[in-house]
């Protein structure tokens, strides 16, 4: 076989196998309109901060006829804040949520879930990713890339007015994570969507991996075959 042509097939290969490693190929759906996925999928969820009144757990529900039933807690408050309303209600890993801070949660094929946000005093609430899970079906959670944390305005309490911009989170999932956070309904319903913050970032199937190592490989093998070559 030609030396370029095979140096271009192997390329070609590896750069699939790569594609294949960060593409969301298998996912359904990941924003307000629920979490769903064709193949088992794991995401592993890190905690940044909070920003509300009141203590907050956050979870991982299933939702079966519009019911959705908790399967999984990832991040509990022990108090509300760090030091009470400093830095508009700042909470802290290590201080309000303790632990590594970093949970990893395998979505099960074809199955439908939502996170919900849990808040307790003051009149606290539960509020779901999914819109249609809240009361009157309102958006009281934002999903984005980057994009989205420099747009929050997490030292003051001010309406997010670009809310309706980030319903979907399923590409910066899978392309080096997605920003969520929630609005908890307190403060009258302030909207200002930084009261719960944390990322969420998809894990490579482990055989999407393998395919990678052995395209590089291939590479790597068909230059030195090239390099014998010319040598000769």
């Amino acid at each position: 076989m030609n030396t370029k042509f095979l140096s271009a097939l192997t390329a070609t290969a590896a750069a699939t196998a790569l594609f294949g490693a960060t593409a969301p190929a298998q996912a359904a759906s990941f924003g307000t309109g629920g979490i769903s996925f064709e193949q088992n999928q794991q995401v592993t969820f890190k905690f940044l901060e909070t920003h509300g009144a009141f203590k907050s757990t956050l979870g991982i529900y299933e939702v079966n006829n519009s019911i959705p039933s908790l399967v999984q807690t990832l991040f509990s408050e022990t108090k509300a804040s760090d030091n009470g309303s400093a830095n508009e209600w700042k909470g802290s890993l290590g201080n309000t949520v303790l632990g590594s801070g970093q949970v990893a949660f395998t979505f099960l094929a074809n199955k439908v879930y939502t996170l919900g946000l849990i808040s307790v005093g003051g009149g606290g609430s539960k509020v779901y990713s999914t819109s249609a899970l809240n009361s009157g079906g309102t958006q009281q959670a934002v999903l984005g890339g980057v994009s989205l944390l420099t747009a929050l305005n997490k030292e003051t309490t001010n309406t997010f007015q670009a809310a309706g911009q980030y319903t979907n989170g399923l590409g910066s999932l899978f392309n080096g994570g997605s920003l969520i956070s929630f609005d908890d309904r307190g403060n009258a319903t302030d909207k200002d969507f930084q009261d719960f913050t944390v990322t969420a970032e998809a894990v490579p199937e482990p055989i999407t991996m393998t395919g990678l190592a052995f395209g590089l490989g291939g590479l790597v093998a068909a230059r030195r075959r090239r390099g014998s070559k010319t040598a000769s």
